[in-house]
């Protein structure tokens, strides 16, 4: 871990990682890809200093409200944040601002913010974004060695239903020869239905693989699956785009289950929903009335 001071902290639609870097060891990890410029090691993580100083400060200036989104590049509830608590309080300006906000993450830990949570979106609109690839907890971790198994995250997902929060799953990557299986695709989908998740986005069944995040998922494929690095290499080169050969018959599985379940599955009214900001009436007759008093 180390500090650093960042020059703003909200991108232009909204966005912030309050953390650079990422400790849970995810083998697919596209985070660590060489685009991204990061100049330390990828388990060394930047903490911005002054992240929730610039957050404020942008939430003042702001003249109209919308959603809040954090964890497109780094995962908010790493275990760092136990100790930094900067999620916390990026989520308690969101409330005490009047703020939406979504995240994405791997991790139960999103549950020590319940009450945050709760607050939001009682006034307007929080949504939690659960990543999910992989029903086998065995297989789970080894390749997400240091975040919550997929258990874990069903149950939070349980847990945001009970409490009222709308949820969302994103269904990737799905890595070829290791969980391309109908049995894994059908075990995750029935936990979303049972957790009452809104929808699942789901870009095909496969990775992407860029220089940087190739060469470590390469390392770790020799590590833990003796001989699947040189049939990823016959099968696809240097590849950007990493498609399952049986991604057609698990899309069609995955829509089919989506619909049985009731669940939104296609990927624009996902994300239109992520983004549309939602004002509760009666949060909005109160306001009125207290600035008056």
């Amino acid at each position: 871990m180390h500090f650093v001071d960042a020059k703003s902290i909200l991108s232009a639609k909204n966005g912030m990682n309050l953390y650079r870097g990422c400790s849970h060891g995810c083998i697919y990890c596209d985070s660590r890809s060489k685009c991204y410029q990061m100049e330390h090691d990828f388990e060394d993580i930047a903490v911005k200093a002054n992240a929730i100083e610039l957050l404020e400060q942008a939430l003042k200036r702001k003249r109209l409200k919308g959603m809040l989104s954090m964890g497109s590049m780094t995962d908010p509830y790493i275990p760092l944040e136990e100790e930094i608590g900067n999620v916390r309080k990026a989520l308690a300006l969101a409330d005490q601002y009047g703020f939406g906000l979504t995240l994405i993450t791997k991790s139960d830990r999103v549950l020590r913010d319940l009450d945050l949570l709760r607050a939001i979106q009682e006034k307007t609109k929080c949504v939690v974004q659960m990543t999910l690839t992989t029903y086998d907890e065995d297989l789970c971790r080894k390749i997400e060695p240091y975040v919550s198994v997929t258990r874990q995250r069903v149950q939070a997902l349980k847990r945001l239903r009970d409490a009222g929060i709308p949820t969302v799953v994103w269904l990737c990557p799905i890595l070829p020869f290791i969980n391309d299986t109908e049995e894994n695709i059908r075990g995750i989908l029935t936990d979303c239905m049972e957790a009452g998740v809104y929808g699942v986005i789901c870009f095909g069944m496969g990775l992407t693989l860029r220089d940087g995040n190739r060469e470590y998922f390469y390392r770790q494929l020799d590590r833990l699956f003796p001989g699947m690095k040189a049939k990823y290499i016959r099968a696809y080169g240097m590849r950007y785009e990493i498609n399952s050969p049986r991604n057609r018959e698990l899309m069609k599985l995955f829509h089919q289950l989506c619909e049985e379940g009731g669940m939104v599955h296609d990927n624009d009214k996902i994300f239109a929903y992520l983004n549309r900001f939602e004002q509760k009436r009666e949060y909005v007759q109160l306001s009125l009335f207290d600035s008056l008093m």
